[in-house]
């Protein structure tokens, strides 16, 4: 009998077919599968599709990745620069109990010009029966993955300090379950000194202004903060996305668009265009607000293909998407359903707020939020945070994301603290 197992699968237009052939078969063997695209025959590039099912693995959000192009040689590179990820090209079966019994890769990689449906079955099915066992491949296991901490390091020792390391979706959520452990355990007493280093908060913030009345001169100021006190992306509308993008070009710091705001009742195909021409703009992650009025009505097929429509467009163009509830508007059902669509329409994230709402951000939504996608989602809390100890308290809640207009007031504090 097989063990069930959480695998995320992914292709580019090469695999489709095939991927559209294994899924079935996944879940036929009790499998839980999560299809990250794409999600057509259309051009699709493999390194977004690949990097999409290896960040599920490492964030622990699933167990197992398949990724499938024309040669699985492309996507295998792709998958093994996400840290902690062991990627291997696989042709037949006795390359697939290597992979797992030797390597203990965690990521397969199909070639969907190199085999036929019948072999991947086979290919796939010895994949996931097999284990690492044995201390001699498990001591090399471990000394393949040591090989990752001097590229860490180095990182961490550019010019610029803490800032000019890359901290990706996955760094972020580390960074939140510790700060949440160091909380939880009581060793904080004194809220005067700083349980959150500066440069880990701005690096967990989203820079925002999405008031109506925003100019181009408060844009522009907007991005100099974010590069000065290395926050992890600006929030913007999407207008004003690639003035962002232009001036903060050679930064880490990254563009996030909002789509579908503040309302939420635009029509998912609107979202979706929205979505790709502020893609294009330069916004590497999109904040939508989902069809509020459809999720109280209980039209949950509408929600869903509201998000998924908006998420396929952002996987398409290596972009990340959060999904906004505007929770003042919902009851704790209605919050538990929304975060449980965005799970099953393949979203980054579940966010707060908009901000234009009758309220914002709490600590009891953003528990119930986080306590709803575990740690498959990040967590945005957004809307009213306005200093510091509302930061820390969202935190400590499960936010791995902070939105808010006082980002600068939020890290001066910070720091003033952490001097003290």
């Amino acid at each position: 009998m097989n063990v069930q197992k959480r695998i995320a699968v992914g292709s580019d237009h090469g695999g489709y077919q095939l991927k559209q052939q294994l899924i079935p078969f996944l879940r036929s063997q009790g499998h839980l599968v999560t299809d990250c695209g794409t999600f057509s025959a259309a051009p699709a590039d493999y390194p977004v599709i690949a990097a999409d099912v290896a960040r599920r693995i490492a964030s622990g959000e699933a167990e197992f990745g398949i990724v499938i192009d024309g040669a699985g040689i492309g996507s295998a590179m792709a998958a093994n620069k996400i840290p902690g990820i062991r990627a291997a090209a696989v042709y037949n079966r006795d390359l697939a109990i290597n992979a797992r019994e030797h390597n203990d890769a965690n990521v397969l990689t199909l070639g969907a010009r190199q085999t036929t449906l019948e072999v991947a079955k086979e290919i796939v099915g010895l994949f996931l029966s097999r284990s690492c066992t044995v201390e001699r491949h498990r001591r090399r296991v471990r000394m393949i993955m040591e090989l990752e901490a001097p590229t860490s390091g180095n990182a961490a020792a550019g010019a610029g300090g803490a800032r000019s390391m890359h901290l990706d979706p996955a760094d972020i959520e580390q960074i939140t379950r510790r700060v949440h452990e160091i909380l939880s355990s009581g060793s904080v007493t004194d809220r005067r000194g700083a349980p959150v280093s500066p440069a880990e908060l701005a690096a967990m913030i989203d820079h925002t202004l999405l008031k109506p009345e925003a100019s181009r001169e408060d844009v522009a100021r907007l991005c100099r903060e974010a590069r000065e006190y290395g926050f992890y992306s600006v929030c913007v509308n999407p207008a004003y996305v690639r003035q962002a993008a232009e001036l903060l070009k050679g930064t880490s710091v990254k563009v996030c668009a909002v789509v579908g705001f503040p309302l939420g009742a635009q029509s998912p195909e609107i979202k979706v265009l929205e979505a790709r021409k502020a893609i294009r703009d330069g916004a590497a992650e999109i904040d939508m607000v989902i069809n509020i009025g459809a999720l109280k009505s209980g039209d949950d097929a509408l929600v869903l293909r509201d998000i998924r429509g908006v998420v396929e467009a952002c996987v398409d163009r290596r972009a990340l998407c959060k999904v906004i509830l505007e929770t003042s508007l919902l009851s704790e059902e209605e919050k538990v359903r929304a975060c449980q669509l965005a799970m099953k329409a393949g979203a980054h994230f579940v966010k707060t707020s908009t901000g234009f709402g009758p309220g914002g951000a709490t600590e009891e939504d953003v528990r119930l939020m986080r306590e709803t996608v575990g740690g498959k989602l990040g967590v945005k809390a957004s809307g009213g945070i306005r200093g510091y100890d509302d930061a820390v308290r969202m935190v400590a809640a499960g936010a791995s994301r902070i939105g808010s207009s006082s980002s600068v007031k939020i890290i001066e504090d910070a720091r003033q603290r952490a001097g003290a």
